[in-house]
């Protein structure tokens, strides 16, 4: 009975035509964001925008980001009010919301007084709970809780628990103990996925243990998991740190014979090798690659090449990029385009360099505080 009270209560009376989109572009676009919060808390009142997990995920994101906390609790704790919150679902998703506002303590606090609210806490809530000190970088209590919570709640970790576990050993460095689980998960009887192998190349080939990243990646082919684009990058990264541009060359181009598509972030891992070895035309050849894929350069691209072409004394095409940089509205690091401006200067390049000045200062996207300090 107090459940139906509750939930009549709390239902909104709005009619059923009220638009959930109108709703979310006047969060979007409103500017003050403690009106942000009022209207958030008043939208909640209708069940189906408390079923908006993006709206959710997008006003508690802009909120910790502005490190408006006590407004991210504010409308989290609102929540409460709703009998949504007796639904495990929901409940973890606000655990989650939580964590990735690095509210750890809170999350933690949420789950602990679910069974007062008659919810049921499975994995899920428990995944819940140790992915938010994973985004909270709490790494040691992610696996304090892991061996813990389990027993406590006679609960049995799951894949997604696993792979938490493992990201948060990667995150703190421990390598070894992040391959370990793997063991432990075949003792359980638990496979590993995608997402398991691709956490732990990731870590292992970009701190250059590429060793065990390749033995990892046969064993990958020995479990059936076959390698997707976030696999091969990571190879071709640790390709790169190794300076092995002609094995990273060979393996972007299977990618394409296995029909796994290349992204950025591979070109840009073979860009960085060739970096690595000192090669100039190599990386400029696998910058043009980036048109031949139908994308954009970003600003990783720029980072990468911009300095090199510097150093390397090619200030032609470092200006090129840099006025490439302002046309395409890319937003880069202030002292990579100051890294050009100086270098012209100390050319005698200073109408070349004054011109990359004026474009900072007066484009319409992003405005540069550059100068000419080298001009002396």
């Amino acid at each position: 009975m107090y459940r139906v009270l509750h939930r009549a209560l709390c239902t909104s009376t709005e009619p059923a035509t009220v638009s959930i989109k109108s709703i979310s572009q006047d969060l979007y676009k409103e500017v003050k964001l403690k009106k942000v919060v009022e209207k958030f808390k008043k939208a909640s009142d209708i069940d189906r925008f408390r079923k908006k997990t993006g709206i959710y995920e997008d006003t508690v994101r802009r909120l910790a980001g502005a490190r408006r906390f006590r407004w991210v609790r504010d409308i989290l704790e609102h929540q409460k009010k709703y009998s949504d919150i007796s639904n495990e679902g929901f409940s973890a998703r606000l655990i989650t919301l939580y964590g990735k506002s690095g509210m750890a303590r809170h999350a933690h606090k949420m789950f602990d007084e679910m069974p007062q609210r008659n919810c049921d806490r499975t994995v899920l809530s428990l995944n819940a709970l140790l992915a938010a000190y994973l985004h909270s970088r709490k790494y040691d209590a992610v696996e304090s809780l892991f061996r813990d919570l389990p027993t406590q709640l006679s609960v049995k970790p799951d894949l997604v628990s696993y792979n938490i576990l493992i990201k948060a050993f990667c995150e703190k460095g421990s390598f070894d103990s992040a391959l370990s689980v793997l063991k432990e998960m075949e003792d359980k009887g638990v496979n590993p996925d995608s997402i398991t192998f691709n956490t732990l190349l990731d870590g292992l080939y970009s701190k250059g243990r590429f060793e065990e990243g390749e033995n990892l990646w046969a064993a990958m082919g020995a479990k059936n998991v076959a390698p997707d684009v976030r696999s091969y990058c990571s190879k071709l990264v640790g390709l790169a740190e190794e300076k092995k541009t002609g094995e990273a060359v060979e393996v972007f181009r299977g990618m394409e014979k296995v029909g796994v598509k290349p992204d950025l972030f591979c070109i840009n891992a073979v860009i960085k090798g060739s970096v690595n070895e000192g090669n100039l035309d190599e990386a400029k050849k696998w910058f043009g690659e980036i048109a031949n894929f139908e994308y954009d350069p970003d600003k990783n691209t720029y980072a990468i090449l911009v300095p090199f072409l510097c150093e390397k004394g090619d200030l032609k095409t470092a200006i090129e990029m840099c006025k490439e940089i302002f046309n395409n509205r890319c937003r880069v690091d202030a002292l990579m385009l100051q890294l050009v401006v100086d270098k012209l200067v100390s050319e005698g390049m200073v109408s070349e360099a004054t011109e990359i000045v004026e474009l900072g200062k007066t484009n319409r996207y992003c405005r540069y505080k550059l100068n000419l300090q080298a001009e002396g």
